[in-house]
């Protein structure tokens, strides 16, 4: 082999072998324990970023190291392709949202071979591709039959502008993030699918998957399964109305009530709007701005009074009824009942327009009542101020306030659920077309097989006014007065689905086969924090759904989750005349540093003057702070990019960017590299013959098989990569400091270097497979065994333990490993130093820890 590591040649070799062998092709066999290794797969933006590398390389760690252990790896690769950054793509460079699309999936496949990940390319696919989403539209069609689809009106965010329903996180500060047009509040009719029937399988299921507590709260909380009463206000003054209902999970404090709030869409409010002045303006205000409980809770609290009032189900009394633009209509009932005592955004309104603020919950143990002079008592407590049930607790006075509710008709108890029905539906154009048709007499009929799929016209003009499907006749009229739905679906029901059309892409006449039960569940799923919620769970209900139909036999998707954390980098930037900042990208700034590696100076290379420094932040355009991978490919080679990825930090965790730190991967690959080569500079080595060792010969074999067992351990099951890397080092450190040339050390040498090789083979592949073949092996890297570990080789013929007296080290002792704890307290204190530090004095205790110390307590 050539003594000088040449990365770029390396990684030609090893990746034109597994592309001409077909290595990471993926098929079923019955007799072999399967494992799917997923990726949420990426959106087509134009490049990788590092946040991507990071994602794929973890999985790509774990598919390599279980085919080595002997399972039968599935590992595909697909696009995320549909959705709102291609039409503005297309808006900007006037370039169709296909080409773009396309184009950009071909740069950023190449990327990801260039990183030599073990993808079944055969089973790659786009949604936007017409064979994929044809069995979404299939779908959907049948579960239109089934009664799981409806069609409603609903208030959404309306981009007057874009002409588009924008999502919750696309309004920013009640704006269209894109056009910056105020948003407005309207109904339209859109498409549902009853996720609510499912609430209660998707919050139990949570319980039998292996995912991160973090991510099943959040699932939890979304869900949100609540046990509360439904009761009825009377009203008064209103001729529509005689009853108001709302839902309180706190009916231990409806005699806290001193307003009721509706929303600005409730009929009680159009009705006071036609004789109280200013409501309807109030209303029309109400309706911009976004629909998030985010906005809601941060919004300025403001209301107006609709003359009407609210009769109390208990105590007869009469309180005002407010529009309030904290209440939405389609949350719940579009009515709260609001007890400002005991309500934080309850007080916050009622501290405002001068409503009563009265206490009906003391504290539990002092018995007086709460200090609302600047802020609602919102803990559970006992009751005063609420008639014959005082004194009660919040078990308690639930109970009965419930109970005498239920006796007079006026409520009752009922178990509801956070979670509402998803909508489906987009008014925009690059997504998959629903399919429905509407006929001349207001039929709505899900379309049939034979009308199917509904393929997307691609070449199609796109503005910012809305989508072209609605001005295309070519396109929605059907013919005799029928015409097809211009909807098309959120792009969450694309990556809902994909994992389990892997299992089968190539068929072409069902949506799923009994492949999808070979491979499914997926066994360990990899992707970030920020898909904790809504992804996850479209997933997990899109698959009970699949499951019902009979078309998977599993009850969730995913057996194992690993969240990933951030790539983060420093940030540098100078502000403008304007208070804005431009910012710099750390490749163009030269940072000074102290003698902790800390920045204490940067200057902008380009000009040598002084940049301020932002912190360290995850990598975004927005701040400039992104690394091309890329560039790193070029300048290091794959394997560098990846080992840095993996040793940087645990996968959980953030992971901050360092040039040192990447420079420091390429340095420890060059070593390996002439590590391998001076061992196979000394001649080949004999038999190993494990009964004819030396002392140092089975210390160097012991390290071997320590680092084997952690580094099992610690991908197999922890997942903590940096950790095994970290062990291979100490091992080929301890390979370097071997000084043996015997048949038998060359022996030892030999299984420790082929151990450090085939360890390191899932995280830098390249090399690895360049070095096995040189180590004479005719087996590809890629299809060798995990090292075996032999138990025995860890056994020693006796350990170090440290020696303290009064929690200070005086010695170390060598004992049997088996050695009882009287016999190495003996041999501890037959130590000369250890006698001398207790000489004259009393020991009070001997604490043993075998394997580690002995402590000796003395006075």
């Amino acid at each position: 082999m050539d003594a000088q590591y040449s990365p770029h040649d390396v990684e030609r070799s090893a990746q034109t072998f597994w592309a001409k062998n077909a290595c990471f092709k993926a098929i079923e066999d019955a007799n072999r324990e399967k494992y799917y290794c997923l990726c949420m797969f990426p959106y087509p933006s134009g490049k990788l970023h590092m946040g991507h590398v990071r994602n794929y390389t973890i999985g790509d760690v774990v598919a390599r190291f279980q085919r080595m252990n002997g399972r039968n790896v599935l590992q595909p690769m697909g696009w995320d392709a549909f959705g709102m950054p291609a039409e503005n793509a297309a808006i900007k460079n006037n370039v169709p949202p296909a080409k773009w699309t396309h184009e950009n999936i071909d740069y950023m496949r190449g990327q990801l071979k260039a990183l030599g990940f073990a993808y079944d390319w055969d089973r790659e696919f786009a949604t936007c591709d017409t064979d994929y989403y044809r069995w979404e539209q299939w779908f959907f069609a049948q579960l239109v039959e089934k009664g799981l689809v409806y069609k409603k009106m609903s208030t959404v965010n309306w981009d007057p502008v874009d002409q588009t329903v924008l999502a919750n996180e696309q309004v920013v500060d009640g704006c269209g993030w894109r056009s910056g047009a105020p948003v407005e509040r309207r109904e339209i009719p859109l498409w549902f699918l009853k996720i609510t029937d499912y609430a209660e399988e998707l919050l139990s299921d949570l319980d039998h998957v292996d995912w991160p507590e973090q991510v099943k709260t959040m699932q939890r909380n979304w869900i949100g399964k609540s046990k509360g009463v439904e009761l009825e206000f009377g009203v008064s003054g209103s001729r529509e109305l005689s009853e108001l209902t709302v839902y309180t999970t706190r009916p231990d404090t409806l005699f806290g009530v001193t307003y009721l709030g509706i929303a600005a869409d409730h009929p009680l409010a159009i009705e006071a709007a036609k004789t109280v002045d200013g409501l309807e303006a109030f209303r029309q205000e109400c309706r911009q701005g976004g629909t998030s409980e985010a906005d809601m809770a941060t919004m300025e609290k403001r209301g107006m009074d609709t003359g009407f009032t609210a009769v109390h189900p208990l105590s007869g009394r009469e309180v005002p009824i407010f529009v309030a633009n904290f209440v939405l209509m389609e949350y719940g009932t579009g009515a709260v009942m609001a007890v400002p005592a005991h309500d934080q955004r309850d007080f916050e309104f009622a501290s405002k327009y001068g409503l009563a603020i009265e206490p009906v919950i003391a504290d539990a143990e002092t018995k007086a009542a709460p200090d609302l002079s600047e802020t609602a008592f919102t803990d559970h407590g006992v009751l005063i101020n609420s008639n014959e049930f005082d004194g009660l607790e919040f078990q308690a006075a639930f109970d009965a306030i419930a109970a005498r509710l239920e006796a007079l008709g006026k409520g009752t108890v009922k178990t509801n659920f956070r979670l509402r029905d998803w909508g489906v539906a987009r008014q925009r154009y690059w997504g998959a077309p629903i399919p429905v048709k509407y006929g001349p007499n207001g039929e709505t009929k899900a379309l049939t097989d034979d009308e199917l799929p509904v393929a997307l016209p691609t070449e199609i003009e796109i503005d910012a006014t809305g989508s072209p499907l609605k001005k295309s006749p070519a396109f929605y009229d059907l013919g005799d007065g029928w015409v097809r739905e211009t909807d098309t679906f959120d792009t969450f029901m694309e990556s809902s689905w994909y994992y389990a059309r892997f299992c089968c892409a190539d068929n072409d006449s069902a949506m799923l086969d009994e492949r999808a039960n070979y491979w499914l569940p997926v066994d360990l799923y990899i992707g970030g924090i920020e898909h904790a919620i809504l992804h996850l769970l479209y997933a997990r209900f899109f698959h009970k759904l699949m499951r019902d139909f009979g078309l998977v036999e599993s009850d969730e998707p995913f057996k194992r989750l690993l969240t990933q954390g951030m790539v983060i980098a420093e940030t540098f930037f100078r502000k403008n005349s304007n208070g804005s900042k431009e910012w710099y990208n750390p490749a163009d700034v030269e940072v000074e540093r102290d003698d902790k590696g800390r920045p204490v100076r940067a200057v902008l290379i380009s000009d040598g003057q002084p940049v301020e420094m932002g912190g360290v932040e995850k990598m975004s355009k927005s701040k400039n702070n992104g690394v091309d991978p890329q560039s790193m490919i070029d300048r290091f080679g794959a394997d560098t990019v990846r080992l840095f990825m993996m040793f940087a930090a645990p996968p959980e965790q953030s992971l901050e960017w360092s040039d040192s730190g990447v420079e420091g991967a390429h340095r420890f690959l060059k070593r390996l590299w002439r590590l391998v080569h001076d061992h196979l500079a000394q001649g080949t080595p004999a038999t190993l013959d494990t009964e004819r060792l030396s002392d140092a010969q089975r210390e160097l074999r012991r390290k071997t098989h320590e680092t084997i067992a952690k580094a099992s351990d610690d991908i197999g099951r922890r997942t903590t990569f940096n950790t095994a890397i970290a062990a291979v080092m100490e091992l080929t450190n301890a390979i370097g400091r071997f000084d043996d040339d015997s048949a038998e050390g060359l022996a030892v040498a030999r299984e420790a270097v082929e151990a450090s090789v085939l360890i390191l083979a899932p995280i830098v592949p390249h090399i690895t497979h360049q070095l096995w073949v040189a180590l004479g092996h005719d087996t590809p890297a890629i299809d060798a065994e995990w090292p075996a570990l032999d138990e025995s080789a860890l056994k020693r013929d006796s350990i170090t333990v440290v020696v303290q007296v009064n929690g200070k080290v005086r010695d170390r002792l060598d004992v049997a490993p088996d050695a009882d704890k009287d016999a190495i307290e003996e041999s501890a204190r037959a130590l000369p130093n250890v006698a001398r530090h207790i000489e004259g004095k009393t020991v009070r205790k001997v604490i043993v820890v075998p394997g580690k110390l002995v402590n000796i307590v003395a006075n």
